[in-house]
């Protein structure tokens, strides 16, 4: 910056010519809309790249009726009542506590009560104290210990499961594969792996995405009357075997030959099913290997959940396997815009990562519900679709809560590129009017970019 006569001139770095201070600065906010216009690819505002939601969704109308035939012809006792039951013990279960953490917490009580002892007992030696503190130690881990209970899915829970989750856990599975759909219309898949099937709904969600460019399903799971019930959904309701979708396999256990790789690998709500944190992580990893181009993990959005997930993305980020089959490193593709520690988990770690999505509940009687499901998600990839996507003008960022739309502005949370949270009022004044514009068109769960904020004026001074 420097001064000729009277008039203050700066070297504007987008023309890299000397101009007139306030020329320079209609040069900065004209090219500013251009980046943003950028960003849109040509698309309206309401349909930025960024938005991944979907409207209220639906079960396709087969598996509708499907499930209401079987569900009709079953005749279950008090089923609306045990679905709700059901579902409302699934959304409060927990993990079981690990072996290492109940021998720490054990420690830790025995020393308190031995303490206890000590000051009641100053002087007096007490030979029957070891067995006073141990008595009393396993009571207190009785009481606070969270029992985790086991599930068998037999026929009868599995048409109470069918009632309660069936619609729920579609429209969650079907959100986390739209963004896929949405980001990377490129990507067909010809072949899907569904570990812990159960009613196979991800097989119906990737099928009304991808249609017929699958010609592979190999559903696994470890119940055969999930797979019985699966198998019916798929021929309509009946056992006449002419399923609605073609080449689905069902299996109750993972391909056993490390080489064999599908391009989509899903686990929906099966994770949380496994009872010890080895499980996970010896399933995480065969998943992982299995995986040819995205691997897709949903669970129930609690807190519990999202740290099942959290354990998933730093095992396959983080840890080496011994033998590498396939040399591509994994990358986040969603919902984390960044591979650094989770600021949720380390800020904000009683309120959980997760997202709603909005659906029609399966029709018990002869009306519908339109209920929330809250999920949280985590997929990661294989393929560099995500590096070519990155921009010397933006980083993506994620709205993790409700989008407050105000008169001159919109309030957004957002998880940013470079592992921070922040909060943001986003107006067209500070942030240019497709920002703002996008943000209002915006919800939870979708991207917004962040541009960068340039000073030419700082970093071109001269005297």
């Amino acid at each position: 910056m420097y001064l000729l006569g009277c008039r203050m001139y700066v070297k504007c770095s987008r023309c890299h010519v000397a101009l007139c201070l306030k020329e320079a600065q209609r040069c900065q906010s004209s090219a500013a809309p251009l980046e943003q216009a950028d960003f849109l690819k040509g698309a309206p505002h309401r349909k930025h790249p960024g938005v991944t939601n979907l409207k209220t969704v639906r079960l396709p109308e087969q598996l509708q009726e499907a499930a209401q035939s079987v569900l009709k012809r079953a005749e279950v006792k008090s089923l609306t009542e045990r679905a709700h039951k059901l579902s409302n013990f699934l959304w409060s279960r927990k993990r079981a506590i690990e072996t290492s953490q109940l021998r720490e917490k054990a420690i830790l009580l025995e020393k308190k009560f031995l303490e206890q002892e000590r000051d009641i007992h100053t002087d007096a030696i007490d030979h029957k104290l070891e067995a006073r503190i141990r008595k009393r130690v396993l009571s207190e881990l009785r009481r606070t210990t969270y029992n985790r209970t086991p599930l068998r899915y037999d026929e009868d829970l599995g048409l109470v499961y069918m009632a309660a989750r069936l619609a729920g856990g579609y429209a969650a599975v079907l959100r986390a594969l739209n963004e896929i759909k949405k980001r990377d219309p490129l990507f067909v898949p010809c072949s899907l792996l569904d570990f812990g099937s159960g009613l196979g709904t991800c097989t119906w969600a990737s099928h009304t995405l991808w249609g017929d460019s699958l010609k592979e399903y190999v559903c696994v799971d470890s119940s055969g009357d999930m797979n019985t019930l699966a198998e019916q959904l798929l021929s309509g309701g009946s056992e006449v075997d002419n399923p609605v979708i073609k080449q689905v396999y069902f299996r109750q256990f993972l391909p056993v030959s490390p080489t064999v790789q599908f391009d989509l690998v899903i686990a929906a709500f099966s994770l949380s099913e496994l009872a010890t944190l080895d499980e996970r992580l010896n399933v995480i990893f065969t998943l992982w290997r299995k995986t040819n181009s995205y691997l897709v993990l949903v669970e129930n959005g609690t807190k519990d959940g999202h740290q099942i997930l959290m354990e998933a993305r730093d095992t396959i980020l983080k840890r080496e396997e011994e033998v590498k089959h396939d040399l591509r490193r994994p990358s986040m593709f969603a919902p984390c815009t960044h591979e650094l520690p989770c600021p949720k988990l380390t800020k904000q770690p009683v309120v959980p990562c997760n997202f709603t999505q909005f659906y029609y509940s399966l029709a018990l009687s002869r009306s519908q519900e339109r209920q929330q499901e809250k999920f949280s998600y985590l997929i990661i990839s294989r393929s560099a679709e995500e590096e070519a996507q990155k921009s010397e003008h933006w980083d993506m960022t994620r709205l993790i809560a409700k989008v407050h739309r105000r008169p001159r502005h919109v309030q957004c949370q957002l998880c940013c590129a470079n592992g921070e949270l922040k909060q943001l009022a986003v107006t067209a004044h500070r942030h240019g009017k497709d920002m703002y514009r996008c943000a209002r068109s915006s919800d939870w769960g979708d991207l917004l970019p962040m541009f960068h904020a340039e000073d030419d004026t700082e970093h071109d001074e001269t005297q």
